[in-house]
């Protein structure tokens, strides 16, 4: 992956770019670090804008890599500072674009290591599986721990989601000190083929 560059933000499903490009989905809350996660994985800072204000990711972000495929970055569920109307429009955006894309390659599911999985991870987790999309989980922020705290949230997330396993489908991040970059790196290249 050497090339990528901001194609363009959706709010709208008929904005949708119409390609047959492959897509690598991220979804996970508001703040959990999608954006920061981008800028570490492809050594482009400044490249998705971050915030340390929950919700800025207010639409659909496409990033084409390569000319090959696109890394595309949801909007932060769970945002409490918005209005209920503006929450309930994403919800639809989003089970629309989940349920109606056959783009997509492999969904990866942010959730921040120093919380237990929130029942908006675990619908997420539930509808992912429901749809039968292949997806893989990456505990964020990982740096902000302590040792024993991280083995505890490792313990959580798998307790919430046993089929999960280290290393296979769930992976420790931290986009601070680029602990999993060569490991996505892979399983990127791998879900493309």
């Amino acid at each position: 992956m050497k090339n990528i560059e901001f194609i363009k933000s959706v709010s709208v499903l008929n904005q949708l770019p119409v390609t047959e490009f492959k897509e690598i989905v991220l979804a996970g809350r508001s703040n959990v670090g999608k954006s920061t996660f981008i800028n570490s994985l492809f050594k482009r800072k400044g490249l998705a804008k971050t915030s340390s204000t929950p919700g800025k990711t207010r639409t659909i972000n496409y990033y084409l890599v390569d000319s090959k495929y696109y890394i595309v970055d949801l909007p932060g569920f769970g945002y409490a500072k918005v209005s209920k109307k503006e929450r309930d429009y994403w919800e639809r955006l989003l089970i629309t674009y989940f349920s109606q894309n056959k783009n997509i390659s492999r969904v990866i599911h942010f959730i921040d290591s120093r919380h237990k999985p929130t029942q908006l991870d675990i619908l997420l987790n539930d509808y992912l599986r429901e749809l039968n999309l292949p997806y893989i989980v990456i505990l964020n922020k990982i740096d902000k721990l302590k040792q024993a705290e991280l083995v505890q949230s490792r313990k959580d997330v798998i307790k919430q989601f046993p089929e999960l396993s280290l290393g296979d489908n769930l992976y420790l991040n931290s986009s601070v000190i680029e602990i999993s970059n060569k490991e996505i790196y892979s399983l990127i290249n791998n879900s493309l083929m």
